[in-house]
């Protein structure tokens, strides 16, 4: 009897001991965020501060617009008050409005408006979306549906037009929001940038069939589909259970994570080129953090099989947090801004890429959803 008993002990122990080694320090995972943010909060005191690279741009661009995304996915699970301050001091400074006037129909401008609206639910005040409402609106009135003819302006747009059809209660957004999704998907370029048997999506038309990577594979940048991936998740948060279209885009998200299950890299990261490892071949963050956020939600919400991902996302974030956080918050791997693999490169650990706040949104997006991770 008590060989039964000390058997059945060191069984749980070990059943313990493998359910603790599958799951994630939240604290942990809380204070790499937060550290990462720190360091970036600190390089950018002033929110409207231009950003000057190879020339000068204002600071609501795209690049500050998806940090802001993560630092407010970083807000909810953490409503520091300095954080929401930081982004409301930087939507009053451009006057909640957008680079090129209301008149944009160019997604990397309007992009400004996903942050936008989520401090307008937290303090809601009309005036604060008086910009906003007036872009978003005109689409509803006109007939092209071509606006996003480059896969990163589906992240940049399509969560903007699931948000107004929340917030107005009005589904025309949301159909608006199908219709240039599927035009992108299946008539951009030669028959769409998605391609069904790969799972996987060309940047635009100047890399679909017949352009190919050196090896003779398709081309498929490994940021571009971390933008679609990530709207393809965030969009599923944000719209209704029941509303229109919804199947399309879980379809695809699954389609997606299943492809890139497939061409994750053995230390947990992705190749800048997916199907084609001799370019420029090596880690990279902003399309690794955009999968893992999208991935990870999808197991959060049981759209994706845990047992399947779990691992995935863990050998992902270790990866991240080992490979490319540095002591003070700086994220090494984050290729610069470009369309294909050989843009920016090299990629290094110490490397400071052109603009150094998209990357760290889309890792803060990835934590957010790793921190919610059931610890069962």
């Amino acid at each position: 009897m008590k060989a039964k008993t000390v058997l059945a002990f060191a069984l749980f122990l070990t059943i313990s001991t493998l359910s603790a080694q599958e799951t994630f320090d939240r604290n942990q995972v809380l204070d790499q965020m937060q550290l990462a943010n720190k360091y970036f909060m600190e390089k950018w005191p002033d929110v409207g501060k231009s950003i000057i690279t190879n020339k000068e741009r204002p600071s609501n661009i795209w690049t500050r617009a998806v940090y802001y995304e993560g630092l407010m996915a970083l807000h909810e699970i953490y409503p520091k008050k300095e954080y929401y301050q930081y982004a409301l001091d930087w939507a009053d400074f451009h006057d909640w409005g957008f680079r090129s006037g209301n008149e944009t129909r160019n997604a990397d401008d309007y992009c400004a408006a996903q942050t936008y609206i989520d401090l307008y639910n937290l303090e809601p005040a009309s005036e604060k979306l008086k910009n906003t409402r007036a872009c978003m609106r005109k689409f509803l009135h006109t007939p092209q549906n071509n606006d996003w003819d480059w896969i990163d302006a589906i992240q940049m747009g399509m969560p903007v037009f699931a948000k107004m059809g929340v917030l107005e209660n009005d589904e025309r957004y949301f159909e608006k929001m199908y219709n240039i999704y599927m035009y992108t998907r299946n008539k951009e370029g030669e028959n769409g940038l998605f391609n069904e048997t790969d799972g996987l999506w060309w940047r635009d038309a100047d890399f679909d069939p017949p352009y190919t990577e050196p090896n003779g594979e398709d081309s498929y940048w490994s940021r571009g589909n971390g933008w679609v991936a990530g709207a393809l998740a965030k969009v599923l948060s944000i719209i209704p259970e029941d509303a229109p279209h919804r199947e399309q885009y879980l379809m695809d998200l699954k389609t997606m994570a299943a492809a890139l299950a497939e061409t994750q890299r053995k230390d947990g990261l992705w190749n800048v080129s997916l199907h084609d490892d001799t370019h420029f071949g090596g880690p990279e963050l902003s399309g690794t953090a955009l999968f893992i956020y999208s991935i990870a939600y999808g197991v959060n919400h049981n759209l994706l099989d845990r047992e399947k991902y779990l691992p995935i996302i863990k050998k992902s974030w270790n990866a991240m947090t080992e490979k490319s956080l540095h002591d003070n918050g700086f994220l090494g791997y984050v290729q610069s801004t470009g369309k294909e693999p050989k843009d920016g490169q090299p990629l290094s650990y110490d490397k400071i890429p052109d603009f150094e706040d998209y990357g760290l949104g889309c890792f803060l997006l990835a934590g957010s959803e790793v921190y919610k991770i059931e610890n069962l």
